[in-house]
């Protein structure tokens, strides 16, 4: 008997001087091993960088662009307008920038909004400079133009006695599929040309014919060079010509003091919830606030982790979300603790069967969410994307908190020392004993 006690002593201060670990670093980072911080504070200027925040928290660069109209007067210019912009945002997304907004302006005119971007040059980074990309044949007939390629991208060789060399990848859609394949069977031995509006660009031969949408150019040169080369093809895979009328940076939408009052506003919401908490459930309060703490680190730590992810308010509203539903995760989850107690069982029964009980319920309400989630991140895009994003990892953090650490917690806290039940329950179900 002494032995549990002692483990379940000696595994809560584990989890207790990792928490406070945890969040430490959390607010300070490990600069010795690179590691940044990433939890919030609520001064603004202190905001972690390593968090990536929209053009509404902090600002960023803005591009606008004109399209030109196809001299074939039958072509449906709107849907060669939409197609333009469906591939902007794909790169943008693809480049971890899902909160980026591109929108139609006026009548032949595309707007694009980068979050978190500083440098406007690094917008031709980004999106790649509009350009006219086109394939001829050695007698300089054009058979392909770049809206056949659907990616080009930087990449090592693999081929023998071409280790550690750069080439160029890339990828066709299915009418380019066809048609190169063709032309690289017709002309093996020869040279292909690639133009950049009306330049070359490159000139390699063609070793064997491509019929599978995919091929490397090789004898590139240097990284910077195969990077360079790959993001002037990409960029003459747009469906429209496109001409750069102006970019500047803007700054931050909601104003300076937009984080600090959103994090304090957070804060001080939690802080009532832990209250609130602690007055209704006692001990098991305190453990629900105590996962909670374990939640937020966790959250942001996978924000700073994962790929993609660009805070904006209405990804923080995602977030808040995901609290309530590991508060009402708690909630349910004490609710049967209570009622095993009621009808006189120990505590360490009551806890066994109380989570068995709200398990089922737990998970339905967390997974519903969870599918809509995935709804808004699939078909959503710009804030609406990003909006699920957070919302569906809130969720997935919550219900880990709910179901492990919080029964972790209870468990090892009911294990510690001999404990009466009122110190668990409400003071109502304390009457109903005391009776």
């Amino acid at each position: 008997m002494k032995k549990a006690k002692t483990g379940a002593r000696l595994t809560l201060a584990v989890i207790f001087v990792l928490t406070v670990v945890l969040a430490v670093v959390g607010v300070t980072g490990i600069p010795a091993i690179g590691l940044k911080n990433w939890l919030p504070t609520t001064d603004a200027a202190a905001w972690p960088e390593s968090l990536s925040l929209g053009l509404d928290l902090r600002g960023g660069v803005y591009v606008e662009y004109s399209a030109a109209r196809p001299d074939d007067g039958d072509t449906d210019f709107a849907y060669l307008l939409e197609a333009t912009m469906a591939v902007i945002r794909t790169r943008l997304g693809d480049k971890g920038y899902s909160e980026a907004t591109v929108q139609r302006q006026g009548d032949d005119g595309i707007r694009v909004e980068i979050p978190d971007v500083t440098d406007t040059a690094l917008v031709l980074e980004l999106i790649g400079e509009p350009a006219l990309l086109e394939f001829t044949t050695p007698d300089g007939t054009v058979f392909m133009t770049g809206d056949a390629v659907s990616s080009a991208e930087p990449a090592l060789s693999q081929a023998p006695g071409m280790a550690g060399q750069y080439v160029i990848h890339f990828k066709l859609n299915k009418s380019g599929t066809e048609l190169f394949g063709e032309m690289t069977t017709r002309y093996v031995g020869q040279v292909l040309y690639i133009l950049l509006d009306g330049e070359v660009l490159l000139a390699p031969r063609v070793n064997e014919p491509i019929t599978n949408g995919e091929g490397t150019i090789s004898n590139i040169g240097s990284k910077d060079e195969a990077s360079k080369i790959a993001a002037q093809i990409q960029s003459g895979a747009l469906p429209l010509v496109l001409t750069q009328q102006k970019v500047d940076t803007v700054s931050a939408t909601l104003g300076d003091d937009a984080l600090s009052t959103s994090v304090l506003a957070a804060m001080i919401g939690m802080g009532v919830i832990m209250v609130l908490l602690c007055w209704r459930y006692r001990m098991n309060g305190l453990v629900a606030s105590w996962a909670l703490v374990i939640y937020i680190i966790l959250l942001f730590l996978l924000i700073y982790l994962v790929p993609g992810i660009q805070l904006t308010l209405s990804g923080l509203a995602g977030i808040v979300l995901g609290i309530g539903m590991a508060v009402d995760a708690n909630v349910i989850i004490f609710e049967r603790f209570n009622e095993e107690v009621r009808r006189g069982r120990s505590l360490k029964a009551a806890a066994r069967t109380g989570f068995k009980n709200a398990s089922s319920a737990v998970l339905d309400g967390n997974i519903t969410t969870l599918i809509a989630a995935a709804v808004l991140l699939f078909f959503g895009t710009g804030t609406i994307r990003g909006f699920g994003m957070t919302l569906g990892l809130s969720v997935l953090v919550s219900m880990f908190t709910a179901v492990c650490v919080t029964r972790i917690l209870l468990k090892n806290l009911v294990g510690a020392r001999k404990w009466k039940p009122a110190a668990f329950t409400s003071g109502e179900i304390k009457e109903e004993e005391d009776a």
